[in-house]
């Protein structure tokens, strides 16, 4: 059983999650959060902690940022979409139980002050921005280290935000795309 409590965005999601691990769980419903549920999911967080797993789509991006700016200590897990979809849907419900404890086990919080660790600049001479397979390599990486997938300025916040270290970006790097030397 796991200790903090999961937010999700649906009922689909929940059993989707309980197929992969045992854990209480907490729906928002959507974007549209009622003041009920935004009450437990406060009460979760004082109590337990919480670790939100939102859809890796851009109503799910909406509502972890509106869930972490609620609660700046709650902990993130991230599916990759390619994980995540099928029968042209993306979302939780349509990831795998082993999709769903890796991200799990990748959990990572938020930093209370940021790093300027990683620029935009950087992700340039790492091929993750301005080439053709860009985009995908990004992709990649972000599902190594647990942060999930973002345009470079999402991606290079969350390297910064959750405390990536050098070292676990390049140990990524190279696993994915070897460097050029």
């Amino acid at each position: 059983m796991l200790k903090e409590v999961l937010i999700v965005e649906g009922k689909a999601d929940v059993i989707a999650v309980k197929r992969a691990v045992e854990a209480d769980c907490i729906t928002t419903g959507g974007f549209h959060i009622t003041r009920r549920t935004l009450e437990n999911i406060s009460a979760a967080y004082k109590r337990r902690g919480i670790i939100i797993l939102t859809d890796p789509d851009s109503a799910g991006e909406n509502i972890r940022r509106f869930l972490s700016k609620k609660f700046p200590d709650a902990k993130h897990a991230y599916i990759p979409r390619d994980e995540a979809t099928a029968n042209d849907d993306v979302g939780i419900e349509q990831a795998s139980p082993e999709a769903i404890r890796k991200a799990l086990s990748k959990v990572r919080t938020l930093e209370i002050i940021p790093r300027e660790e990683f620029t935009a600049a950087e992700m340039i001479a790492f091929k993750l921005s301005g080439g053709m397979e860009s985009s995908r390599l990004r992709d990649k990486v972000g599902a190594a280290l647990g942060i999930g997938y973002g345009n470079v300025k999402t991606f290079v916040r969350r390297l910064n935000n959750y405390g990536v270290t050098r070292a676990e970006f390049m140990e990524a790097l190279r696993n994915v795309a070897p460097i050029d030397s």
